[in-house]
């Protein structure tokens, strides 16, 4: 062979006048455009012919149908639902206009604004979708130009299928999860987020206008800010005694049955496995029965002499304190069963070298649970402890069928003293004043509190300093 020939990857020998095997990531779009033959620049305009034209049909007619689909949406319905967009719609109210000519007076009834903002929203997501095809459709054309370029043998249509089932089984296996997603997580989202920059309430509930920011200045400033401050400040106290006592209580419990001197360790594990067993929606319900203002809690209490009149533990107007104490010890009993499960698991897999050599030392039963037993399972746990304060800033159960909120404040713009922002987010949506747009706001400032608590907690954790 002549030295001066190069080898392409094929092992076929190229002449000194062809180009040497470049990488595909060095190819830039000018250069497919420029350089490449008539089939990939057209490709640019008609996704999928240069597919087509290397017998890729499936791919190929795919990106050319999906290509023929969108335009025909665009112009028949897309441009449409672009221009409502903007205003949510040409009338606002209900009125008669007076009709040349028939020389008689029509009723105009107001747009629909929800289907408006709904599909306006849809539009976009369309429109973003096929952006992400085309840079697809582009990806695949300049593999096909690389491919050409080096001498490279181009995939069947066939190979291009069994590859699905191969090494692209990662694209196949999440195309449907994607779109799940996409429908019923993504699509809600930013429909929800849409919202709160709208003046969408009871007053406005079919016919609605875009307003800015002046939801958020009406939660942070102006009628409901009496309201959401405090209810935020009970929300985060509730959301750490609540992560704090269960998991402590979970730690404790789980520490006492794993004590050399307690028997029948499976059985008393069993009892408490029993109360988390149980639907969480039944107890509370249950609870409630049980803590009512005549029921039978407060019967016993008064059965042996320990009170001489009912107590309002959870009634609409029991003391805010006696409330909030009461829901937090209930949440105890639901949740310490979860932490002492995890808890037993970590201390039975703890290295028993490290705390005999402790006993050895001098230490006693605190100091090794202080130095050893605490931190080990609180390293394990954090991410998980983390995950359960999310959980306590959203949890509707326990406080929507313990109490509903209860009780009542009057200082309050419908919320009650036990009300979490997520209950009050949903008596604002369920309740008489259906202030929709507020109610999005919420849900906004409550994922950024999520989000900001978490993030900034998480990565102060050892796990995540040491991962």
């Amino acid at each position: 062979m002549s030295e001066n020939n190069n080898i392409n990857l094929a092992g076929n020998t190229v002449p000194p006048n062809k180009h040497l095997i470049r990488e595909e990531k060095s190819i830039k779009l000018g250069e497919v455009w420029s350089k490449g033959d008539t089939s990939t620049k057209l490709t640019f305009l008609f996704m999928g012919l240069n597919q087509i034209k290397n017998k890729q049909w499936v791919k190929g007619f795919s990106f050319l149908i999906l290509e023929i689909a969108f335009i025909v949406w665009l112009i028949f319905s897309g441009i449409s639902a672009f221009s409502l967009l903007s205003t949510l719609g040409p009338y606002k109210v209900t009125k008669q206009v007076f009709n040349n000519a028939q020389q008689i007076y029509v009723t105009v009834h107001p747009s629909n604004s929800v289907l408006i903002l709904l599909w306006g929203i849809m539009a976009c997501v369309i429109v973003i979708l096929f952006v992400l095809l085309y840079f697809v459709n582009y990806r695949s054309n300049k593999h096909l130009y690389w491919l050409q370029l080096n001498d490279k043998k181009i995939p069947t249509n066939k190979e291009e299928l069994a590859s699905l089932l191969d090494s692209r089984l990662h694209t196949t296996l999440m195309a449907l999860p994607l779109l799940g997603i996409l429908a019923f997580t993504v699509l809600p989202t930013i429909y929800m987020i849409s919202m709160a920059f709208t003046n969408f309430d009871q007053q406005h509930a079919t016919a609605f206008s875009w307003t800015g920011f002046q939801a958020f200045g009406t939660v942070l400033t102006g009628n409901l800010a009496g309201t959401f401050f405090p209810v935020l400040a009970w929300t985060l106290v509730w959301a750490v005694v609540a992560t704090a006592t269960t998991f402590l209580g979970g730690v404790l419990l789980a520490m006492l049955i794993e004590s050399t001197g307690i028997k029948f360790k499976g059985f008393w594990r069993t009892i408490f496995v029993i109360v988390f067993a149980v639907p969480q929606f039944v107890t509370l319900l249950m609870m409630a029965q049980f803590l009512d203002y005549q029921g039978v809690f407060n019967n016993i209490l008064m059965s042996i002499h320990l009170i001489s009149s009912p107590i309002n533990f959870i009634g609409a107007s029991s003391s805010p304190m006696i409330a909030r104490i009461t829901v937090i010890v209930v949440n105890m009993w639901i949740g310490i069963p979860v932490s002492m499960l995890v808890s037993t698991a970590i201390i039975q897999n703890l290295p028993q070298d490290q705390i005999e050599a402790a006993r050895i030392d001098g230490a006693n039963v605190f100091q090794v649970f202080r130095s050893i037993t605490f931190p080990q399972i609180l390293f394990v746990m954090t991410p998980a402890l983390i995950q359960q304060f999310i959980g306590n800033v959203n949890n509707f159960n326990v406080i929507y069928l313990l109490t509903n909120g209860n009780p009542l404040n009057p200082n309050y713009n419908g919320a009650g003293s036990t009300d979490l922002l997520v209950t009050w987010l949903y008596k604002l949506v369920f309740g008489q004043t259906q202030r929709y747009n507020a109610a999005a706001v919420l849900g906004i400032l409550i994922f950024i509190v999520n989000a900001t608590v978490s993030l900034i907690a998480y990565r102060r954790t050892n796990a995540f300093k040491e991962g």
